[in-house]
């Protein structure tokens, strides 16, 4: 061998190591779906958006068809018009991971091209900390429901959303009469929001739990998606950590997003998935 075509082969060897090191592991996006199928809680139904303790599925982040939210399905729409009246959205108030098997199902039914799932809100804001969902018993329930995603949707892609800051609800809201008279009212979340105020070291310390296991969630909402391959993409945490503020928040419950918040969602987490 030359030393020129030695030099070629190693800078060829370089290249090519350089390449499948350096490269991140992106989702294969594919041409923009013809349907979608969004699954979830009541973040998903558009909760409490547009009137009082109703589902607004039209201003949902993901499914819905309000032009001032500007979905998921709106923004796909511009690009693939054959996607228009196919966007169901699956979701179901009071969900938890335990449900998205059945409304995996939902979706295989439907026979959609792409499927946003955002769930654990409810699994981490329960009645007490003891109550939250563990992180194990969520992994399987998110496993369960991707394997049902994969065995009856194999083209399909699918987006994981990862769970909201829950601690920074309380952080944005404790100080607002409003936020925590809804919030004691209505029993919202008392595994974090119980004792909005107190800065007593078990209180303290009861919120950091909670928000890690939210984060513990996510982290297994990424490993999960890693594993099911190459048509489904997590949102690196995207909306875990967007700072977002209490005027993005429903005044009926200060827990679900408003319109505003909708939106803010809807761009949020499209940016961070397949990007049609």
């Amino acid at each position: 061998m030359t030393h020129r075509r030695r030099a070629l082969t190693v800078l060829a060897a370089i290249t090519a190591f350089v390449t499948l090191t350096a490269a991140p592991a992106v989702a294969d996006a594919g041409p923009p779906p013809n349907s979608m199928a969004s699954l979830g809680d009541s973040i998903t139904r558009g909760f409490n958006a547009c009137g009082w303790y109703v589902d607004c599925t039209s201003r949902s982040f993901s499914t819905g068809d309000y032009s001032s939210v500007n979905s998921h399905y709106l923004r796909i729409r511009t690009v693939n018009p054959n996607i228009n009246g196919r966007n169901y959205n699956d979701g179901k108030t009071g969900a938890k991971s335990a449900d998205m098997y059945g409304q995996a199902g939902s979706a295989v039914s439907q026979g959609v091209g792409y499927v946003t799932m955002l769930i654990g809100a409810n699994d981490a804001c329960t009645g007490s900390e003891s109550t939250m969902t563990p992180v194990a018993t969520y992994r399987a329930n998110i496993d369960s429901a991707l394997n049902r995603l994969k065995t009856g949707l194999p083209n399909a892609r699918v987006f994981l959303i990862s769970v909201p800051d829950i601690h920074r609800l309380w952080s944005v809201g404790k100080d607002s009469s409003s936020a925590r008279t809804a919030w004691s009212l209505f029993g919202i979340c008392q595994s974090m929001l119980a004792n909005p105020t107190s800065t007593a070291q078990a209180d303290v310390d009861r919120r950091a739990r909670v928000r890690q296991r939210v984060i513990d969630y996510n982290t297994q909402l990424a490993q999960a998606c890693a594993a099911y391959g190459a048509n489904c993409t997590f949102d690196n945490n995207a909306v875990f950590s967007y700072p977002f503020t209490l005027s993005q928040l429903s005044t009926w419950d200060y827990f679900h997003p408003n319109t505003t918040g909708q939106q803010v969602l809807a761009s949020t987490s499209y940016a961070a998935g397949f990007g049609w």
